[in-house]
């Protein structure tokens, strides 16, 4: 199977500080690969560093084998890069459905933005309800599962998904992770979703990376992670089991 995302030596940070330290990641294409650590040890910024937000210090990034660390984030989204940020990035004066046409701007998507509107609808009939509603008027969990949506209106080759469970509540969470298990069903895209810890992750990870100090420390299969006591009690915390 080909690589969706290759990443090779990775230094990447803000200013002069390094967060991210040497890191190499790879993940093949139709593959969710799940990224869990500490906070403050490089989750969000290699996700920056992958979509182009950040500048990477050293390193290569590609995208299906053609480089692209150094571009813009416009020229990398325009690629296929989709990247829904922690906390939904929403803007918070416009309607949800403004938002979700947000989306659709990158390369040639907007032509086919009624259709995905009705995509992102079907999937999500809660977003459908607040549609007229200014973003912020939403709860956290429906502004989460607009950030989805959007992230949804074009096809991508990469969806990164920066910790979609933070300060939610369970039921919220549900809410979001069926939206990624759908998402992961259709295996039209890789995808590389954040988390703190194993919690929600089961039922949606194809490999899952432990990242510390800026370097990935074990990569293996959820069920082999999940299983080691050590691994548990070092980084991850309590582990709910995967849906089934």
């Amino acid at each position: 199977m080909s690589a969706a995302l290759t990443v090779r030596g990775l230094v990447a940070g803000y200013d002069r500080s390094v967060v991210i330290d040497g890191l190499d990641l790879e993940v093949a294409d139709g593959a969710t690969a799940v990224v869990i650590g500490p906070n403050g040890h490089g989750k969000t910024t290699l996700l920056r560093a992958v979509s182009g937000l950040i500048k990477p210090f050293r390193g290569e990034v590609e995208l299906g084998g053609e480089r692209i660390d150094g571009m813009a984030a416009e020229a990398i989204a325009k690629k296929g890069v989709v990247h829904v940020m922690q906390g939904d990035g929403l803007f918070v004066e416009m309607t949800v459905e403004e938002n979700l046409l947000m989306g659709a701007f990158p390369g040639g998507s907007w032509r086919g933005r009624r259709a995905a509107l009705k995509r992102v609808y079907s999937e999500l009939p809660a977003v459908e309800e607040r549609k007229g509603h200014k973003a912020r008027t939403l709860s956290g969990g429906e502004r989460r599962l607009v950030g989805l949506g959007r992230g949804m209106m074009r096809q991508g080759r990469l969806l990164l998904i920066d910790e979609p469970s933070l300060g939610l509540a369970p039921v919220a969470i549900e809410a979001v992770y069926a939206v990624i298990r759908r998402l992961r069903s259709e295996a039209s895209s890789a995808i590389v979703l954040i988390e703190e810890n194993f919690t929600h992750v089961g039922g949606v990870a194809d490999v899952v990376h432990i990242l510390e100090a800026g370097r990935i420390v074990r990569s293996g299969p959820f069920a082999e992670l999940a299983a080691d006591r050590t691994v548990v009690e070092t980084y991850l915390g309590s582990i709910a089991e995967a849906p089934s």
